[in-house]
């Protein structure tokens, strides 16, 4: 398999964290997104969309979509498992996982950023902003795991909630954000002493800048 991917992307993060966890080992191939790489015609022919991650299967079989490639792969290897079996805690993972996908991550991605700026909002307006969804989010967040005691979100092992989470932290340093959520920081804690997040990390990645 290979995998498209760049070491700033959160979203590529995710699946380096959920291989890891699987221990399944990929290509990687690089696409630097401030260079625009991924729109690159080359590119675009392997996902259209021009976004990382893109995990070519050994068939040639294109996935696109972190969260569709994380599910795929906890299917595909479903040792150690991602989602509970229970449904209800089932869907309360997806939940969290898919409140930062969607809702949270998508304001810092460089193509709203990009677009931010071209309609006369300044660096430090962007930022504000992006930071500003990033406060409300994990205040959500917090408050959906602050009563839990388990060492991971949902769990005593990590789940697609961890692998989501972790990433979006990193996101949150960036853009300046003040961390003020002890149950969240717990957790990337947890995360954080286990090699498959720890390894693939963005500053550990072989085009690291």
């Amino acid at each position: 398999m290979i995998l498209h991917t760049y070491f700033r992307s959160s979203a590529a993060w995710r699946v380096r964290i959920v291989l890891a966890l699987k221990g399944v080992e990929t290509e990687l191939a690089f696409q630097h997104l401030r260079r625009a790489e991924q729109l690159s015609a080359t590119y675009r022919a392997v996902n259209p969309q021009g976004l990382v991650p893109s995990l070519i299967l050994d068939d040639g079989t294109v996935l696109t979509q972190s969260l569709a490639i994380c599910e795929y792969l906890d299917e595909t290897f479903p040792n150690p498992p991602l989602l509970p079996r229970d449904l209800v805690e089932r869907a309360h993972v997806r939940a969290f996982a898919q409140a930062i996908a969607c809702d949270i991550h998508p304001v810092q991605n460089l193509r709203v950023l990009k677009a931010l700026e071209a309609l006369g909002h300044g660096e430090e307006t962007r930022q504000a902003w992006a930071a500003g969804v990033i406060a409300d989010g994990f205040d959500a967040l917090e408050a959906l795991v602050r009563d839990r005691t388990t060492a991971f979100a949902f769990g005593d092992s990590p789940s697609l909630a961890d692998v989501l989470l972790v990433p979006q932290m990193a996101n949150a340093r960036r853009f300046g954000v003040e961390l003020r959520w002890p149950r969240l920081q717990e957790i990337e804690q947890a995360c954080m002493a286990l090699p498959a997040f720890a390894d693939t990390r963005p500053d550990r990645q072989p085009d690291a800048e």
